[in-house]
C-alpha cells in the first residue's frame, strides 16, 4: 500500500511539472491565454486532441510532442496506479477477511482450550485475567491500552502446577486441525499468525517425542517451560487482536467470545438478563 501511494505521488508531481510547462510554454510561444495554454496541454496529455488549439510555431510543435511522450505516459500511470492501488485495498481486505475467518476457527476449535490449559499454569494469571476482562461495554480506545499493558505484563508458566500429559493429549488430539491451518495459503501471507501456528506445532512435537512427562529433569522442564511461554505471549496477543476485529465488525460473534473468554475464570456462554 505504501509502494502504491509513492508511486502515484512521483507520477502527479511529474504530471503537474510537465501539465505547468506546457501551459507557460504555450502561453510564451503561442502568444495564447493562461486559460487557452491550460487547455490544451490538458487535452495533448489526456490524448483527446480536438484539434480547436493546434501550435503554429517549431517551439510550441516541440513542446506537445514532449507533452505527448511524457505526459501522456504519465497521466495514464496516475490512472493505472490509482486503479492498482483500489484493486490492491481490495485484494487486502479480502485476504484479511479469510485469514480472521481461520483464526475464528483455530480459537473456536483448539485456542481457546489452550489458553485455559495455559492459564492453569500461569503463577500470575490474575494479573493477566484482570487485562483480558472483556466485556460487552469495551470500545475501541480499550483494546490498545489492554495491549498496552500486556506487552507490559510478565507472562510465565510453572510446570509444577499442572499436567504435562493432559496438555499433549489435548495437543495431539488437535493434530489434524493444525495441519489443515498450516496447509492454508491464506495463513502464510500474515506472519503475526504464522509464527503461532509454528510454535503451537513445535510444542506439540516437544511433548510428542517425550515418553515420560511426569518426572523429567530441570533442565528440561525450563525448556518446556520456554516453549510454553512462547506459545502463551503469541496466543494471548492473536486473541486480543481477533476480539477487537469481531468488535468492529460481527457484535453477534463479539457477543458470544465474550461470554466464552478463556482467560475469564467465570466466563458462561448462557445469556443472563442482569436485571432478573
Amino acid at each position: 500500500m505504501k509502494t502504491d501511494l509513492l508511486r502515484i505521488k512521483v507520477y502527479f508531481f511529474l504530471f503537474v511539472v510537465l501539465l505547468l510547462a506546457g501551459t507557460m510554454g504555450f502561453a510564451a510561444v503561442e502568444n495564447l491565454s493562461i486559460m487557452d495554454a491550460f487547455y490544451f496541454s490538458i487535452v495533448t496529455m489526456a490524448t483527446v486532441g480536438y484539434g480547436d488549439i493546434t501550435p503554429h510555431t517549431v517551439v510550441g510543435k516541440i513542446l506537445a510532442l514532449v507533452l505527448i511522450v511524457g505526459g501522456v505516459g504519465t497521466f495514464l500511470s496516475v490512472v493505472a496506479s490509482i486503479t492498482d492501488m483500489f484493486a490492491n485495498r481490495r485484494e487486502e481486505e479480502l485476504r484479511r477477511e479469510k485469514l480472521n475467518m481461520v483464526t475464528g476457527l483455530f480459537f473456536s476449535e483448539m485456542g481457546n482450550g489452550l489458553v485455559r490449559h495455559l492459564v492453569i499454569l500461569d503463577p500470575d494469571a490474575r494479573q493477566l485475567q484482570a487485562v483480558l476482562k472483556i466485556d460487552g461495554k469495551w470500545k475501541n480506545a480499550d483494546f490498545p491500552k489492554a495491549l498496552s499493558k500486556l506487552e507490559q505484563c510478565p507472562l510465565a508458566v510453572d510446570l509444577m502446577r499442572g499436567e504435562l500429559p493432559v496438555l499433549k493429549e489435548y495437543l495431539q488430539s488437535k493434530a489434524e486441525l493444525l495441519l489443515r491451518l498450516i496447509e492454508n495459503p491464506v495463513v502464510h501471507e500474515h506472519e503475526y499468525f504464522s509464527d503461532l501456528l509454528r510454535a503451537v506445532f513445535h510444542l506439540r512435537d516437544e511433548l510428542l517425542h517425550r515418553n515420560e512427562l511426569t518426572t523429567i529433569p530441570d533442565s528440561d522442564r525450563k525448556h518446556l517451560e520456554g516453549d510454553l511461554v512462547r506459545v502463551y505471549r503469541l496466543l494471548t496477543f492473536a486473541w486480543l487482536r481477533y476480539m477487537q476485529y469481531l468488535k468492529n465488525n460481527y457484535g453477534y460473534l463479539f457477543s458470544l467470545a465474550v461470554r466464552t473468554n478463556p482467560f475469564d475464570p467465570g466466563a458462561n456462554a448462557t445469556v443472563i438478563d442482569p436485571d432478573s
